[in-house]
């Protein structure tokens, strides 16, 4: 709530307009991805929009459900990442919990509901979604409830491509479990339940085009954007430094500063943190720096959620307990004002 306050507020500040209604500064967050997810709620997948098989079908399909009570899509879609943000920080300090004192685990959860790019948790985004079932499908894992993580690991990978990560997380948790039991368990079999989601997205790419595996020949031709070493995207946001001060700031230092902190995530997971969550940080960070240029490395980053068990970690120390929450509500609120204008960021 304060945040959409606070993004109203600033919406009229800095463009010295006034909505009409509550809803028109709601929509004021309604920008770039959401108006897709919106329209694909409210009309399918079409041959018409071929290009939209490019987004993957679980929430959507979500924001359609909700409005058969709502009434209103762009509504639904609020409600959804809403509920859903909640559940995330939930299952994110239930996880925590496992390993770590009571104090670490609502250290977690604080950092990760002020990340500097949080904002897309509340609005017409995939990344609530994804993370409340991402984590639940690790949290079932470490619970030994391999069914539930088979099945929210599919459903996981109907939402965002970076799911596949779960994979290896899994299949390395497991290997973990062995390790130290010395006893094998057919349960860790219900990994095999995860890829079931990306079959999903295929089957939909064949029902509209023909061809399930359109949406990646497409990205092939239209995108700009190719898999490259890690450096040369790193070079890229070096490179951008050098454009105009906007630019520079944005498309460049805050890309890198998000790229190195997310390297620093897995640094010192690998050292501090089960194998499960390194695989996780390693595989994520990986699938945005492993590309010809950076783009949304601070919207990316926020789905690194070992991230904020680290935070939750070094916030026991009262300073940089400080010098966290300050850099994250000071850069949530740079950001979201920059976003409720409409201007490209992330």
């Amino acid at each position: 709530m304060v945040l959409f306050i606070f993004g109203a507020k600033t919406y009229q500040v800095l463009e010295n307009k006034r909505a009409d209604s509550l809803l028109g500064w709601l929509e004021i967050w309604n920008r770039w991805d959401s108006l897709h997810y919106l329209r694909l709620a409210e009309f399918g997948y079409t041959s018409q929009s071929v290009w939209k098989a490019w987004f993957y079908p679980l929430f959507p399909w979500s924001i359609r459900a909700i409005t058969w009570i709502t009434g209103n899509y762009f509504i639904s879609a609020l409600l959804v990442s809403g509920i859903a943000l909640c559940v995330a920080a939930v299952l994110l300090r239930r996880l925590v919990l496992i390993d770590f004192s009571e104090a670490v685990a609502l250290r977690s959860a604080w950092f990760f509901l002020i990340f500097p790019t949080a904002y897309y948790l509340h609005i017409g985004y995939t990344e609530s979604l994804f993370l409340a079932l991402a984590i639940g499908s690790v949290l079932a894992a470490r619970k030994q409830c391999w069914w539930a993580a088979g099945s929210l690991g599919g459903l996981a990978w109907m939402t965002r491509a970076n799911a596949a990560v779960l994979v290896p997380a899994l299949a390395v948790e497991a290997a973990h479990q062995l390790w130290t039991t010395r006893r094998w368990n057919w349960r860790w079999l219900w990994i095999g339940l995860i890829p079931l989601g990306f079959s999903v997205y295929l089957w939909l790419n064949w029902r509209i085009v023909g061809d399930p595996f359109a949406a990646f020949r497409m990205r092939k031709t239209i995108s700009v954007m190719a898999w490259a070493w890690p450096w040369t995207g790193l070079q890229s946001g070096i490179g951008n430094l050098h454009r105009g001060p906007s630019d520079a700031e944005i498309q460049g230092a805050q890309e890198l500063y998000f790229s190195l902190l997310g390297l620093a995530c897995i640094v010192a997971s690998w050292i501090k943190l089960r194998p499960l969550y390194a695989i996780w940080a390693t595989g994520n960070w990986l699938l945005f720096n492993a590309v010809t240029f950076l783009q949304s490395a601070p919207r990316y980053t926020l789905l690194i959620f070992p991230l904020f068990i680290l935070f939750g970690l070094i916030g026991s120390n009262r300073f940089w307990n400080a010098v966290i929450t300050v850099w994250s509500l000071l850069f949530l609120a740079l950001f979201s004002a920059v976003f409720v204008r409409g201007w490209w960021v992330y």
